[in-house]
């Protein structure tokens, strides 16, 4: 296989050859057939690109394309968010009466979906420590048709064993997805751990500018058929220039991810011994509970990192306050550098019991961009002093 530089270039040339070096963008609703059998066969091809954009476009064909040989997978498929891919997918592959399994730390859209949205049509869920294996399988029941993960998880960053829970769920003939938004294909491809449906918030990493709302699905092709079936009723289309935008930003995929990850581990190690945090949780430091499991799963530790106030919920959110680079925003993976205080933020998602179960008060999510690491490193340092110093003028 050739590298991920090589293939977020080229692996899109096949998909509608032409001369043009930058793709052209297909900004229109539907396409016309030359006769009655190419119209019909177009009209029932999952994930095609010439009968209507909602159906998809080529500007989706060249993205999937990309996806797929990145993480290692047949086929792929996109959609207008991650939130869209995952409940698209959800929603095609368990029924009334099925049971799902999810992990206690997950994205709050995530955990909302489990434990809000399913409920609603009669599909139960069950939340497990992902940190133990075998509570995946205290969890399965005779109707257990799903196991969603994610890791590393948001927002702290915990690791699930992928290869564990793929050889479980295969023995017990379950489907498995994963989230590896934050991890990327660069540094972690679930599918060649044996998970089955790897999918993304599109918008972060794989775009990398903050400019475009997006989710991709990659996995074999019969699981997408369903998936795409679904996604036909649900509608969550990605506009053509949308997709565009998404296609050029994965472009500098590798050239990015690896200052990311640079950026991630020094500000991890900057803020592990301050006196006013209690734990930055981060998988590629040593102290981290799950590091010889990331290390053995990923080739990367990403640049997203959780960082732990001692004083709780008012010095979280004075860190944020204090910070000159990284701007107060829900949002990560792109090229500026963002931090976000979880426990405001969930609260249009989750209840109070849901959000104290999933995240500490004084938690900050700090996504490092990719500015000049010493740069962030001085940044995050003096905010952290500054809150440590208004604590104990105040004590």
């Amino acid at each position: 296989m050739p590298g991920s530089s090589t293939v977020t270039v080229h692996a899109d040339r096949e998909v509608l050859p032409d001369r043009a070096v930058a793709p052209p963008i297909y900004q229109t609703a539907a396409f016309s057939a030359p006769d009655g059998d190419t119209f019909a066969r177009a009209a029932v091809e999952p994930r095609g690109q010439d009968f209507y954009t909602r159906f998809g476009n080529p500007n989706h064909a060249r993205v999937a394309a990309v996806v797929a040989e990145l993480e290692g997978t047949e086929v792929a498929m996109v959609t207008a968010s991650g939130m869209a891919a995952l409940t698209t997918a959800v929603l095609a592959l368990v029924s009334a009466g099925d049971h799902v399994i999810g992990q206690r730390s997950t994205y709050g859209g995530t955990a909302s979906l489990l434990l809000n949205l399913l409920p609603r049509f009669g599909v139960s869920t069950t939340l497990v420590d992902q940190t133990d294996p075998e509570a995946f399988t205290r969890a399965l029941t005779p109707r257990t048709r799903l196991i969603l993960v994610e890791t590393p998880s948001n927002p702290l960053l915990q690791i699930t064993d992928l290869r564990a829970v793929s050889e479980l769920a295969r023995a017990h003939d379950i489907l498995t997805m994963a989230d590896n938004t934050f991890a990327t294909p660069l540094n972690q491809r679930p599918a060649d751990l044996g998970i089955d449906v790897v999918w993304h918030s599109a918008t972060k990493y794989l775009n990398g500018h903050s400019d475009v709302s997006a989710g991709v699905l990659a996995g074999p092709a019969g699981l997408l058929d369903r998936v795409w079936e679904t996604g036909l009723l649900t509608g969550a289309v990605l506009g053509p220039f949308d997709a565009w935008l998404l296609l050029r930003g994965m472009r500098t995929l590798p050239l990015r991810v690896p200052r990311h990850n640079e950026n991630g581990q020094a500000l991890a190690e900057a803020l592990a011994a301050h006196p006013a945090v209690r734990r930055v949780h981060y998988p590629g430091l040593a102290s981290h509970p799950q590091h010889k499991l990331a290390t053995h799963q990923m080739s990367g530790f990403g640049g997203v990192l959780g960082i732990e106030f001692t004083d709780g919920f008012e010095a979280a959110d004075a860190f944020l306050g204090r910070l000159r680079y990284a701007r107060r925003s829900a949002s990560l993976g792109g090229v500026e550098s963002l931090a976000v205080h979880p426990a405001s933020m969930w609260r249009g998602m989750l209840d109070e019991e849901q959000i104290a179960a999933a995240v500490p008060p004084g938690l900050v999510r700090l996504a490092a961009g990719t500015e000049d690491t010493a740069d962030l490193v001085a940044d995050v340092v003096a905010a952290a002093d500054a809150v440590g110093g208004a604590v104990g003028d105040t004590a």
